[in-house]
């Protein structure tokens, strides 16, 4: 997984725990990540593109392309969103979180 600027507000602890403790081998293991990691980037950008301004799309595009490591993207959406893009991006994750171990948890 590649550092992305809304790492620091979401936590993989609980899933982290579940996917460690399956019985499935590494590889499998590191495939479910895989998934986790890619489910996570696309919902949490849907949640932004859901709420950022349409016109503003193509330029958090070109920016985010360019680094998408930089915590400065929080200040650009945060300007271009009413809502609170952290709280958005950490409640949006925590229901996520909820559908990903209840899924897994099914799989077991």
């Amino acid at each position: 997984m590649s550092k992305i600027f809304y790492d620091h507000l979401i936590n993989f602890e609980e899933i982290e725990i579940v996917i460690r403790n399956s019985s499935g081998s590494s590889e499998e293991k590191e495939e479910l990540w895989k998934v986790v990691d890619e489910i996570v980037h696309h919902r949490i950008l849907g949640s932004i593109f859901d709420r950022l301004p349409l016109h503003h799309h193509q330029d958090f595009l070109e920016r985010f392309h360019k680094s998408p490591g930089d915590e400065s993207h929080l200040s650009y959406l945060q300007e271009k969103i009413e809502d609170d893009i952290e709280a958005i991006i950490k409640k949006e994750m925590e229901d996520l979180k909820s559908e990903i171990l209840k899924d897994i948890k099914k799989l077991k």
